[in-house]
């Protein structure tokens, strides 16, 4: 009987980034539903990537997207959030687009998680 092969590390990592795609193209449908704009997909900067910057009256909202292959914690994928990243990639941010300076801003976080509907956590922490 053939063993079957287990994956590589890079075969992880791949299935992983694709899940990620996913889960951002998913987030970003349900931001459009829900009337934002979407400004940018993986921004990518020195200091991080956002996942999603989006806009709606007036704000700029800077959105990470937790994508979780089982039915954990949302507490336990808040915390995994890397909040010092992404404040310091949305601050470059706003120095590549100086216009948009004065405008509120705020942190969100969306949780996907199978068989569960998305859970879009509003202003899930602050800069400071």
């Amino acid at each position: 009987m053939p063993r079957w092969r287990s994956r590589t590390r890079a075969e992880r990592r791949l299935a992983a980034e694709q899940q990620g795609h996913r889960g951002e193209a998913l987030a970003g449908l349900l931001l459009q539903m829900k009337f934002y704009r979407l400004r940018a997909r993986r921004f990518k900067t020195p200091v991080g990537e956002i996942d999603l910057i989006a806009e709606k009256r007036g704000a700029i909202i800077f959105v990470e997207v937790k994508s979780r292959g089982h039915q954990g914690s949302e507490a336990e994928a808040l915390g995994a959030v890397n909040s010092a990243r992404i404040v310091r990639a949305a601050q470059y941010w706003l120095a590549r687009h100086p216009a948009e300076s004065g405008k509120d801003m705020r942190f969100d976080v969306i949780f996907l998680a199978p068989g569960r509907w998305p859970r879009h956590l509003i202003n899930a922490f602050s800069a400071s």
